[in-house]
């Protein structure tokens, strides 16, 4: 890194761009070029954006979020309703496979997000750590 300072970036603009799906340095490029693909550079200003390592933390993030939810909404079902099992097979087992997969781009577009406003991985420094 030598003598060059790197300038400050705003970690949560960054996480709420990545969160959108947008670059993380103008907020108007796409992400990613397919589901979950990230870009190798931004099509608005030209960032760089395959340096991330964002790896198995977004889809620990996704079923973390989408576990505390469905746990709080079964409770919640149990104690009001009275519920049958069989309801929750039907109906939680499917949001379980699903709401973690809508919800995915966004996390790792947050994730991602952070890595760069934090200099991470290289994002920013003309090199590869």
């Amino acid at each position: 890194m030598g003598s060059k300072s790197l300038e400050e970036r705003s970690v949560g603009q960054a996480m709420w761009r990545g969160t959108l799906c947008k670059c993380p340095h103008c907020g108007k490029g796409r992400m990613f070029r397919a589901y979950l693909k990230v870009t190798d550079q931004c099509e608005a200003c030209g960032e760089q954006l395959n340096l991330h390592r964002a790896d198995d933390f977004p889809p620990y993030i996704a079923i973390m979020i989408v576990g505390h939810l469905l746990v709080g909404l079964m409770l919640h079902m149990d104690m009001a309703y009275h519920v049958n099992p069989l309801t929750y097979l039907y109906t939680m087992v499917p949001l379980g496979i699903v709401l973690p997969l809508l919800i995915l781009p966004s996390v790792k577009g947050s994730i991602v997000g952070l890595q760069w406003a934090n200099h991470m991985y290289g994002f920013g420094t003309g090199q590869v750590d």
